[in-house]
């Protein structure tokens, strides 16, 4: 039997930022972060030592939140998302948060369903790009995978472009 769990938030980010901890983490919202892979670059996702820093389009406000927890990989959200890509992330608890900036506000996301262990970050974006006159959105999967090359599976937004020239 596969199980998804997904939950839903208002996310309110300042500095395009939010943060993925492993609830290990004992500073979540202050971490700093290595450049974006050098060979496979993603961009909007940067993952460290227990946490990810995940970049939005909006600078400072509040935006919908969505993150998916499953056993198995819950296939990507081509048609609803213009932005797609995927990143390998350790977690030594099997517990996640999703921090807003600063640590102001923690989300807490289900039980990771292995355990401590390499699970797959792939982070949906759509209307990123400033001009839009849209709402941004963003949808984070997570599921049990070896660690593996990031990938980029969407991409559209001038956004996404840019953070991954930006390394």
């Amino acid at each position: 039997m596969t199980t998804t769990r997904t939950v839903s938030f208002d996310l309110s980010v300042h500095y395009g930022q939010a943060y993925l901890v492993d609830d290990t983490d004992d500073n979540p919202g202050y971490a700093t972060f290595a450049d974006d892979h050098p060979d496979h670059p993603v961009g909007i996702i940067r993952v460290e030592d227990g946490a990810a820093l995940l970049l939005t389009g909006t600078h400072t406000g509040t935006l919908g939140f969505s993150a998916t927890v499953a056993d198995h990989d819950p296939g990507a959200d081509t048609d609803g998302y213009e932005d797609i890509v995927e990143i390998s992330f350790r977690s030594e608890a099997g517990r996640v948060s999703l921090c807003e900036w600063g640590g102001e506000s923690v989300h807490e996301l289900p039980e990771l369903p292995s355990g401590p262990g390499w699970y797959r970050l792939r982070y949906h974006a759509v209307n990123m790009d400033e001009e839009s006159e849209a709402e941004d959105r963003y949808l984070l999967q997570i599921w049990p995978k070896p660690e593996s090359i990031p990938q980029v599976v969407k991409s559209t937004s001038a956004q996404l472009a840019y953070w991954r020239r930006a390394g």
